[in-house]
């Protein structure tokens, strides 16, 4: 399984509405091989955590590589860019148990 981070540390000022319709956005994409999907904002719990999480596993590195060609995924991120000061990503192998 491949398991898939994203944080990303949003620009003072973003569009709040606009970063819950994109997050509505990725929670509706339907890409094969996709075992589970979580996005949300950061609760707050802690001072200087990232804004914005994707944690989504796959279940191998085609389905990843699938869902990081997905136009529709492609075009979500295209719309949260924009609102990104700054991100980072890793995709890591879960061992099956």
């Amino acid at each position: 399984m491949i398991r898939n981070v994203v944080l990303a540390k949003l620009k003072a000022g973003y569009d709040a509405a606009e970063i819950e319709r994109i997050q509505d956005g990725l929670r509706h994409l339907n890409i094969p091989g996709m075992i589970r999907f979580t996005v949300g904002t950061d609760a707050g719990l802690r001072e200087g955590n990232w804004d914005f999480v994707i944690v989504v596993d796959f279940r191998d590195a085609a389905a990843y590589r699938e869902y990081d060609e997905d136009a529709a995924h492609n075009e979500l991120r295209a719309r949260l860019a924009p609102f990104v000061d700054q991100i980072a990503r890793a995709q890591v192998e879960i061992p099956e148990t």
